[in-house]
């Protein structure tokens, strides 16, 4: 045990004389370079260390002016407002949020159209022609066909068309001028007798004059 005792303490002994060695001082400590404080100084409160793309610390970017780090990002917009932190808006209206609300357009619900004459232009509300109403679809708001047949009061059989109906009457009627009523069509007009002809409801018939009789294709006299 003695041997060990003396072992022991000269290991000591030469680790005490390594470190008080010029030797022992090889890792000094590091200092953070005097250079980044400058930059601190000089880009502004919101910098942080190179390698972050612009050195300025997420949420903010460098004031074109001034050259620091203290305009706020708002990654959603602020419509009328203005951003006051990052992803924090001041609306018009005093409210704050991640974003104002769009005022409200000036032509309606289905925005705008540029209507263009004599050199000049304006926005005019967007509108459908006459037939078709506005509708959303998978493709966005479009145009769409109005079927008047639902509320249309054809005496007769109704038909839907692109940007309107027509009205329909059964055979031997016609349409009045209203273009929905029907009324009987007098075929004996287009003469289709060779003698006589009298008008029926839907239809019509043919007479011949003394000494002629009707022949069997019902319109000429024998």
């Amino acid at each position: 045990p003695p041997v060990m005792l003396v072992e022991l303490l000269f290991q000591a002994a030469c680790v005490s004389l390594f470190l008080s060695s010029g030797q022992g001082r090889v890792y000094p400590a590091r200092k953070k370079p005097a250079s980044f404080a400058v930059e601190r100084r000089r880009v502004g409160p919101h910098v942080c260390f190179p390698g972050s793309g612009s050195g300025c610390c997420p949420g903010w970017m460098l004031s074109p002016g001034s050259g620091k780090c203290t305009l706020p990002l708002c990654s959603f917009g602020c419509g009328g407002g203005s951003c006051v932190a990052p992803n924090l808006c001041m609306c018009p209206d005093g409210e704050q949020g991640i974003t104002c609300p769009e005022p409200p357009g000036t032509c309606g619900e289905y925005g705008c159209d540029l209507s263009c004459n004599h050199g000049g232009c304006q926005e005019v509300a967007r509108v459908c022609p006459v037939g078709f109403s506005m509708a959303e679809t998978a493709n966005g708001v479009r145009c769409t066909d109005i079927d008047e047949c639902r509320s249309a009061a054809c005496e007769g059989t109704c038909v839907n068309t692109e940007g309107g109906f027509a009205c329909e009457c059964g055979a031997g009627r016609e349409l009045s001028a209203d273009r929905r009523s029907c009324r009987d069509m007098d075929e004996c007009q287009a003469t289709p007798c060779q003698h006589r002809c009298e008008n029926s409801v839907g239809s019509y018939r043919c007479s011949c004059r003394p000494g002629y009789h009707l022949h069997g294709n019902r319109h000429s006299c024998v």
